[in-house]
């Protein structure tokens, strides 16, 4: 019972950093169809850049994550601005195929400013050991559980109540209507990827914050694929609840039956759905006839 609960709570962590990741991965394809390969190194980006203010340049936490997330807002901007927006009109595999090469090129960047080898990041979220019904467990996987759980509560308050989150929803479900009520869906791809960029950072803080800053952590952000295809490609909630099954899955394989085979249970996962239910749990079904 003990390592059950230990396992769960691991997993939960592990599915809630998951579905902040997955939940910019899906903007992106609900706002402009684009598959986004980069999530992952925008993750990777966010935990370095956090690193970097907080360690190198010894700033206080509140202040280096705020400049972390405004950073992140950038780099989604700019990557919309100058990589994704002249590929409009281009056939889709050329679109992957650039955000492949952006995910290298970022990649490149990070391992030029900061070098390959693993660092220590600094705990900016208590650590101590936890006793819960008889498991141990960090209090850091705890505080991560309740702010990543924070953070998707503030993004879905965001797309149901603000003025940009409504347009947001307007684009995805149809370009040309949302263009005809005078909605810029070049400013709302901008958000998508501002939202993307913003979401994978406070992701990789907090994986970081328990794992250590490497190149490993963009890694991590391959994960969101399984977490995407089983929840839909276009479903925010289906990236919650992919998340946390992909999170928990991995957990427990790892923790039964053994380390190993838990990095290669999502994508077992991620095959399946694609052979039963290729829309995922929550995806819209989408009839084309001809």
């Amino acid at each position: 019972m003990e390592l059950f609960i230990q396992l769960t709570l691991t997993g939960l962590t592990n599915g809630a950093i998951l579905s902040l990741a997955a939940l910019g991965f899906v903007l992106i394809y609900k706002s402009s169809d684009v598959i986004n390969f980069a999530q992952g190194e925008f993750l990777l980006v966010g935990a370095y850049i956090t690193y970097a203010l907080i360690v190198q340049f010894g700033l206080a936490w509140p202040l280096g994550m705020a400049l972390t997330l405004a950073a992140a807002v950038g780099v989604g901007v700019l990557v919309e601005r100058f990589v994704l927006r002249p590929m409009i009109g281009e056939p889709i595999i050329s679109v992957i195929m650039v955000t492949i090469g952006l995910s290298s090129l970022l990649r490149a960047i990070v391992s030029t400013i900061w070098g390959t080898l693993p660092r220590s990041f600094p705990a900016f979220i208590p650590s101590q050991p936890v006793r819960i019904l008889g498991a141990t467990v960090g209090a850091d996987r705890l505080w991560a559980i309740a702010i990543a759980v924070i953070m998707l509560g503030l993004f879905t308050v965001f797309f149901r109540r603000s003025r940009e989150g409504i347009a947001m929803r307007a684009v995805a479900d149809d370009q040309q209507a949302a263009l005809s009520m005078g909605i810029s869906v070049k400013k709302i791809f901008a958000w998508a990827w501002s939202i993307a960029a913003a979401t994978a950072a406070i992701a990789g803080a907090l994986v970081a914050n328990i794992v250590g800053v490497s190149g490993e952590l963009s890694g991590f952000g391959l994960h969101v694929f399984p977490v995407v295809i089983l929840g839909g490609l276009d479903s925010i909630p289906g990236a919650i609840i992919g998340g946390v099954i992909i999170g928990l899955l991995q957990t427990y394989t790892g923790g039964y039956i053994g380390q190993g085979l838990n990095q290669v249970i999502p994508f077992v996962v991620l095959i399946l759905i694609l052979m039963i239910r290729p829309y995922g749990l929550f995806g819209q079904e989408i009839i084309e006839r001809v």
